[in-house]
């Protein structure tokens, strides 16, 4: 049976002893707080509890085209068995002719809070799923076989639990989709296909799902047509031609950082990513050439791998993968570079430049490596920079110090085991998870709770900057700030710290005995610091730096399957963030630095207002999307003072999100709301209790209820009956989204947001009647 390990048990052994020196090789600011890590036990598990699981299995793959999304029901069944659970309250139902009462919502959210507090992690984090895209397993896997260590770090149940995983997202037509809703894309058949192989699944193997997995390759023009990300993947194989690829030199690094198009000015999601391709195409790098190697020559290819015209598949796409076309400048640049610049860096004089652009791009990598503990700032440039360093020196301690990390990245649920988006979304999570808990009016009930959250969140502040020149690194100042999972992972982001302090100042308002003792003011203020910092000339605040260079540069971006990755842009979100956090410490620390601070709500609050669209929307960039955005917009617009009354852009969201609202009451937005940039309702109109969560929020915040409330009863109605019999709440369709085309798993989403609209919806709603 598998079991979740949280914190220090995660490099120690059940009795506490080095779990065979484990703990060495994993690196920590913090004893390790926040680290989620799976691990099989044979002996464990109640008849009862494996027939659960069994069943939770079984259930998925027999739903998995209608539910695509897991519930996350091991980790429940665990904890079910682990936590104490609180007074079972009577479940309520309400009609559609029945008035919603104070009195319903309250038991509502007892027994949400109730058993929500049942799946917190004993350091007071949220442990979830946070997988969804179907492109970081296959980088693992093929980096693991590179390397020789697939079967030593990963065991038989991993490896079983992954190919479970794999063919339960596998689409009807064969193929698999860029995430786990996506329709079939060369990049994720191409790339599973051969995740499936490396781990010993057959050409005949899956009941025939191989053999469907390799028609759909063939029938859409075989891999050369795969994308450029997945066209490296296979060449590092060597199941694909570097010559197949469009250049990536190194010799980049070592431009001056005034250019517009040096990497240092990327968003850092793009140059970590980047960074480590660029070591791979400098070296040429190719894996050993097993039989395995040489069958998939073979199963990947509509003609001989020895007639493949590697020149003409450079710029080969398919269809189905086309989110962002090359435009002509592109491929000037890279026919330029292929044909001028490439034969020249490969010989000498000119390789002895190379030779020092790649020992440049080795030290960013070491420096990335050693400043996440490992983890790197996400699983992409993680597996890219482990085989970077393997590459540099098979035996480097470094290699070595990236294996135990791999850990940190997989989540199993009942669909099997994935790789998530992330080392996980703990402090994102508990953050909301405080602010949604303290909106209710029976959050003294929940002390508990409540303070093992708050030292959750106090101890994952940052509590330094990055060592050395951080403009040498390309690195913002961190002290003070919050990431997005764990200190130890360590990237500062704007809207995480704005989150952190939120939740950190409300839990501030409650009794020290109740909710903890509250954090240091220094370290309020340093929060606050890295915040101003943030804020770029037009107001708005990006993600993890400033944004550094131009839009136009997204000419460049050479990664047909996402939208505006180049450049750190200004996001609503953020900058809503930044606002609302902003304003609960000016009302609590009215002293310090008030000018900067008013005057940097005041440019954010505009930019929040020259972002609407003409319609009164906004784009969500980070959630399922319009409604999402509308939330944090109008709700940047409140806390900066504006009120339905005096301010035109919150009169139009209130009517745009109006304007959504489904016959049958609630909001249900579908993920192609993102990828197409028009509102989407879900297949068959139906809600989904995310979208309602942040409808109603938005409205509440807007003061819908002096004008209307009839939506908002709708809405509230809507989430009561969706409760479940345990208090639980159903995982619905996927609600996160990064880069405009790719869905990504917020599990916590299902219970923290009906259980935030519910308590505001009470106390605001109907408290004042």
């Amino acid at each position: 049976m598998w079991k979740l390990k949280i914190g220090a048990e995660t490099v120690r052994g059940d009795n506490g002893d080095d779990n065979g020196g484990n703990e060495s090789w994993v690196k920590t600011l913090n004893n390790h707080l926040g680290r989620q890590v799976w691990e099989f036990h044979p002996e464990l598990g109640t008849p009862e509890e494996l027939q659960q699981i069994h069943d939770a299995r079984n259930g998925f793959a027999d739903r998995r085209f209608d539910n695509r999304h897991s519930s996350d029901l091991l980790m429940r069944i665990q904890f079910a068995n682990e936590n104490p659970s609180f007074a079972n309250v009577p479940q309520v139902k309400i009609k559609d002719t029945e008035e919603v009462t104070k009195e319903v919502v309250t038991i509502t959210l007892r027994r949400a809070i109730n058993f929500y507090s049942t799946i917190q992690a004993h350091d007071g984090h949220w442990p979830g799923d946070y997988g969804g895209p179907m492109f970081l397993i296959p980088g693992l896997v093929i980096t693991l076989s590179i390397t020789g260590a697939l079967n030593a770090i990963l065991s038989k149940e991993h490896r079983r639990e992954i190919c479970r995983y794999l063919y339960n997202h596998q689409n009807k037509d064969g193929g698999w989709g860029l995430h786990i809703e996506g329709p079939s894309t060369m990049f994720g058949t191409a790339l599973n296909y051969v995740t499936l192989r490396l781990l010993g699944e057959g050409p005949e193997d899956g009941l025939g799902a191989m053999e469907k997995g390799r028609k759909w390759i063939l029938d859409h023009g075989g891999a050369t047509t795969i994308t450029s990300w997945g066209k490296m993947w296979l060449s590092v194989l060597g199941v694909y031609e570097w010559s197949g690829n469009n250049p990536l030199p190194p010799e980049v690094w070592l431009c001056p950082y005034l250019l517009p198009c040096h990497p240092g000015r990327m968003w850092c999601h793009c140059r970590m990513v980047y960074l480590p391709m660029s070591y791979l195409y400098g070296k040429r790098f190719v894996g050993p050439v097993t039989p395995t190697i040489q069958s998939l020559r073979k199963e990947l290819y509509t003609v001989p791998y020895h007639e493949i015209d590697w020149n003409e598949a450079r710029n080969l796409c398919a269809k189905e993968d086309l989110y962002y076309p090359h435009p002509l400048v592109q491929d000037i640049l890279w026919g330029s570079l292929y044909y001028a610049y490439e034969p020249v860096f490969m010989r000498w004089p000119a390789n002895r430049l190379r030779e020092k652009a790649l020992h440049t791009v080795m030290q960013h990598i070491h420096y990335e490596d050693e400043n996440t503990r490992y983890i790197c700032i996400g699983p992409v440039n993680k597996v890219l920079n482990m085989l970077c360093c393997w590459v540099e020196d098979p035996n480097s301690e470094a290699f070595k110090l990236h294996l135990p990390r791999i850990f940190d990245y997989l989540w199993i649920a009942e669909d099997g085991m994935k790789m998530q988006g992330y080392n996980g979304s703990q402090l994102w999570d508990t953050a909301f998870a405080v602010q949604a808990i303290m909106s209710t009016n029976i959050a003294k009930e929940y002390g508990a709770t409540l303070r093992k959250a708050h030292d959750y969140i106090k101890d994952s502040q940052v509590l330094e900057d990055c060592p050395g020149d951080l403009n040498f690194w390309y690195r913002h100042i961190s002290k003070g700030a919050w990431p997005f999972s764990t200190a130890d992972h360590g990237w500062p982001i704007s809207d995480c710290t704005a989150e952190g302090l939120k939740a950190i100042l409300l839990l501030s308002t409650f009794p020290s005995e109740t909710v903890g003792g509250s954090l240091d003011v220094k370290r309020l203020y340093d929060a606050v610091n890295v915040i101003l910092s943030l804020q770029n000339t037009d107001g708005g605040f990006a993600t993890y730096e400033l944004t550094r260079s131009y839009q136009w540069l997204e000419l460049i971006n050479p990664a047909e399957t996402f939208g505006d990755i180049v450049i750190d842009y200004p996001y609503v979100e953020c900058t809503s963030a930044a606002i609302q956090a902003l304003t609960l410490f000016k009302k609590l620390y009215p002293g310090h630095r008030r000018e900067e601070i008013e005057n940097c709500i005041a440019k954010a609050a505009e930019f929040i207002e020259n972002k609407q669209a003409s319609d009164g929307s906004w784009y969500g960039s980070w959630g399922v999307c319009f409604t999402y955005a509308g939330w944090f917009g109008i709700k940047g617009l409140v806390d900066a003072g504006r009120t339905y009354k005096n301010c035109s852009s919150i009169q139009k969201a209130c009517n745009y999100l109006l304007s959504k609202e489904l016959a049958s009451g609630g909001w249900g937005e579908s993920y192609l709301s993102c990828q197409n940039k028009v509102y989407t309702n879900l297949k068959d109109n139906r809600p989904h209790i995310v979208n309602t969560g942040w409808a109603m929020l938005a409205l509440i915040g807007a003061g819908q209820a002096e004008r209307d409330s009839t939506p908002l009863h709708r809405a509230a109605r809507i989430l009561i009956n969706s409760q479940m019999e345990n208090g639980d709440f159903p995982q619905e369709e996927i609600m996160g989204v990064f880069n405009k085309n790719c869905m990504i798993s917020y599990a916590a989403y299902r219970n923290i947001f009906p259980i935030w609209a519910l308590g505001e919806y009470c106390c605001r709603v109907l408290q004042p009647l």
